[in-house]
């Protein structure tokens, strides 16, 4: 049986449903553990970051306008899917970390987990953080939890698949959409995970990935007036000069702190809508 060529893949940016090579047509090589290659990605430019946003923007009303019932049994589906593939995935996971196989399990496990647990999270907004006030006179007053529209995510620079799921998930079981900036060293587990939204009724547009080096993406991200929310937890050294940007068009933040709970990321991209309505008589 004569030897063959391992079929070595190219890794591609997923915008509006679609896997795209970068407009600039760049790639960069992504290692493993040890220092051997494991597959190329596209390198984003500052064109495909618009272009992300703006599919984030067109499929954002559809999104929050969708009951909470089936957002959550969308992300559910894309845990189930997850699940089929836990192998493939912590075998990536293996690869880049350069550890055993039952910890990448553990990793690949918990950001399943957590994924299902979000997915819970979409019909319970509502009830958690609105309500019916008190108030005095013949009305009705209503706290309406919303999401703030479209959020910009950097992923854990470590490669963690359960904090590439948290950045993504949070801000999506909102009704968020989402542009997300992969970890430049370890994408490819957060990109298959990613890959697996195309069969499980996730809409175009709602989740976009963009794989790259962050120095060339965070200004763009940071600046652009058409972005809501601003997730820093994987931004690193640019994460002050990204907030400071963002303030131009006053772009909800999010910097992790030691000892946050998932529900702090899920808080900081909704905003609260105050209704009143007369009483009927």
């Amino acid at each position: 049986m004569s030897e063959r060529l391992d079929v070595m893949k190219t890794y591609k940016l997923l915008i509006k449903g679609q896997f795209l090579r970068s407009e600039s047509g760049r790639t960069y090589e992504v290692s493993d553990a040890v220092g051997g290659f494991l597959a190329n990605a596209a390198r984003a430019s500052r064109k495909d970051v618009r272009e992300a946003v703006v599919a984030a923007r067109g499929a954002q009303a559809s999104w929050w306008e969708s009951s909470a019932y089936l957002k959550g049994q969308i992300l559910y589906r894309w845990a189930e899917m997850a699940e089929s593939r836990r192998r493939d995935l912590a075998d990536l996971v293996q690869r880049a970390w350069g550890i055993g196989e039952d910890e990448a399990l553990e990793d690949v496990n918990a950001a399943i987990d957590r994924l299902v647990w979000y997915a819970g999270w979409t019909d319970k907004i509502a009830q958690v953080y609105g309500g019916a006030n008190p108030v005095a006179g013949p009305y009705f007053n209503f706290s309406v939890p919303r999401p703030c529209g479209v959020v910009a995510a950097i992923a854990p620079s470590n490669g963690s698949l359960q904090g590439w799921v948290d950045v993504v998930a949070a801000p999506l079981c909102a009704g968020n959409t989402v542009v997300a900036v992969a970890s430049h060293e370890h994408p490819l587990a957060a990109f298959a995970l990613a890959e697996l939204t195309a069969t499980a009724d996730v809409p175009p547009g709602v989740l976009n990935l963009l794989t790259g080096d962050l120095a060339e993406l965070a200004e763009t991200l940071a600046r652009h007036e058409d972005v809501d929310g601003l997730d820093l937890t994987g931004a690193g050294e640019f994460a002050t000069a990204m907030a400071e940007w963002s303030a131009d068009s006053i772009t909800r933040t999010y910097r992790p702190h030691p000892g946050d709970d998932p529900t702090r990321r899920l808080r900081s991209f909704i905003e609260t809508t105050t209704v009143w309505h007369t009483m009927g008589y």
